[in-house]
């Protein structure tokens, strides 16, 4: 693995936005930042995608745990939300997609940071422009990228099993650019795969009160919908009671149990059920306990926010939402550098799959929504 320097494409701006891709540039540089790219040899991208299929399975056995040892408490999540997730957990609702976040040298084995299964996004970076990127600058070269592919046998395969309420879905998510280009792309992968799909925000999804159901605004029933928005706030929200009551009515993709998985309390259950796992890092919820360098990270948080870091050589901490959220203690890991960056990899799963990977890079500790995306190749060196 390892960091090279590249050329940005004429006109990269024009290109980019010609795929979707409309918010590349902050105000201090790219967002879309195609000076660098990362080189993986093929036995580095097995490594990843091995390492994905493997904690994937690790985490679908948590939530069994976490069922049958009543751990939910752990999650901040209440026994009536508890016996929601219960209920939905066995029978089976449809689910698209997720994205752990590793750190990776190349060398060492992959230490899993989290896993972002209810809302990731990025996810038009990571399936089209990196790819559109590759075929014009390393025309001929590979690159560890079928997510497009996959989501759209992904959709197929759910309506193939009759596992949709609805032979139309909606999309929804909040008014921000990163959720709405994560939802283009969904939308765009059902259309493929043959459904009639719909758009709307999460504001704009309506209750009938006489008919006990959710509408859109010209009041058709909502019987599939997927939601860019976070479960934990949606049972917060002045009509999440209706969400969780009329489960047989609409639909919701991704399914409530996604809860367990995005909160990073599963990270100490993981380390409870398999200690010393190559991929994990040592992780707690009371204490630091035994770890003399750790990162304290609140268990609902995002986007590195609210995020204590304490070691040797660095000591920060960052602003945000979420200080008096109950919070686990992970061990530090020391990332390697390249030319100054530490990337994250984020290494996508569709279905029960792993399918691709995407890069995101910053000179900081901690990894925030302004970190540069960088794409990648499979190549030798």
């Amino acid at each position: 693995m390892r960091r090279q320097i590249q050329i940005p494409r004429s006109n990269w701006q024009q290109k980019v936005e010609d795929v979707g891709l409309i918010f590349h540039s902050l105000e201090d540089g790219p967002y879309w930042d195609e000076s660098a790219s990362y080189v993986f040899t093929p036995n580095q991208i097995e490594r990843l995608e091995t390492v994905t299929n493997e904690l994937h399975q690790m985490c679908l056995k948590a939530i069994d745990f976490v069922i049958e040892n009543n751990r939910f408490a752990d999650f901040a999540i209440s026994q009536e939300i508890a016996n929601v997730i219960i209920g939905q957990w066995e029978a089976e609702p449809p689910t698209v997609y997720g994205r752990f976040d590793f750190g990776y040298d190349g060398v060492s084995e992959p230490k899993l940071f989290e896993y972002n299964a209810d809302t990731p996004t990025s996810l038009l970076e990571a399936a089209v422009v990196q790819w559109h990127w590759l075929q014009e600058v390393h025309k001929g070269a590979d690159q560890f990228n079928s997510i497009w592919e996959n989501l759209i046998e992904q959709w197929q395969w759910l309506v193939a099993n009759q596992k949709l309420n609805s032979n139309t879905i909606f999309f929804a998510s909040q008014d921000h650019w990163e959720d709405l280009m994560t939802v283009a792309v969904l939308r765009d992968t059902a259309d493929q795969a043959g459904i009639e799909t719909h758009s709307l925000l999460m504001e704009e999804i309506g209750w009938n009160e006489i008919a006990q159901e959710f509408r859109d605004l010209k009041e058709k029933p909502i019987q599939t919908i997927f939601k860019l928005y976070p479960w934990e706030f949606m049972v917060r929200d002045q009509f999440g009671q209706h969400a969780i009551k009329n489960l047989g009515k609409t639909q919701w993709i991704e399914p409530i149990w996604k809860m367990l998985l995005s909160n990073k309390a599963l990270l100490a259950i993981l380390w409870e059920m398999f200690p010393n796992h190559p991929n994990l890092l040592p992780t707690y919820l009371d204490s630091p306990r035994n770890l003399t360098q750790y990162v304290s990270k609140p268990i609902l948080g995002r986007e590195g926010s609210n995020v204590q870091v304490v070691s040797n050589y660095h000591k920060t901490s960052t602003d945000g939402p979420y200080q008096n959220e109950p919070r686990i203690f992970q061990e530090f890991y020391d990332q390697k550098t390249f030319g100054g960056n530490r990337p994250v990899i984020g290494s996508w799963v569709v279905g029960e799959t792993s399918c691709g990977i995407s890069i995101r890079e910053t000179t900081e500790i901690v990894t925030d929504d302004l970190a540069r995306f960088i794409p990648h190749l499979i190549g030798s060196y």
